[in-house]
């Protein structure tokens, strides 16, 4: 199960070595709008996927309160299916969805689970509600 802040979910970005920092700083900024998970992970930790409305608290590396987003919508899909307006708004800087696929392939190979194009995916779309 997700660990709860502030009476809300915790949405953890990336890993915590550099890339959580970095993502959630793209968040702040406005930037990622956008981010893709494995739905295996869902069932693997015992979790619901987020309703559109909900509030999630982003959390740094220790699980420390970053800002509360609020999901605006939710996608199951596969990996393949992915749109470029998805990936786009991830705000991660890939110039291609050909470039978004190879490294977000090379991201989930490198934690020890690799995606094919039918892997099952949720693509949640956020705004950012409040900082600290």
């Amino acid at each position: 199960m997700w660990p709860r802040v502030n009476g809300m979910r915790s949405m953890e970005l990336g890993t915590p070595d550099g890339i959580r920092a970095e993502l959630n700083s793209l968040v702040l900024a406005g930037r990622k709008t956008a981010t893709t998970g494995l739905l295996a992970e869902y069932a693997e930790e015992s979790e619901e996927l987020e309703l559109p409305g909900e509030r999630l608290a982003l959390v740094d590396d220790d699980g420390g309160f970053v800002a509360a987003i609020e999901i605006t919508g939710v996608e199951v899909t596969t990996f393949g299916a992915v749109t470029w307006e998805h990936a786009r708004a991830e705000g991660e800087g890939e110039a291609s969805l050909a470039e978004w696929r190879e490294s977000h392939r090379g991201y989930w190979s490198r934690l020890g689970t690799p995606v094919e194009d039918g892997t099952a995916v949720v693509c949640l779309a956020f705004r950012l509600v409040a900082t600290p």
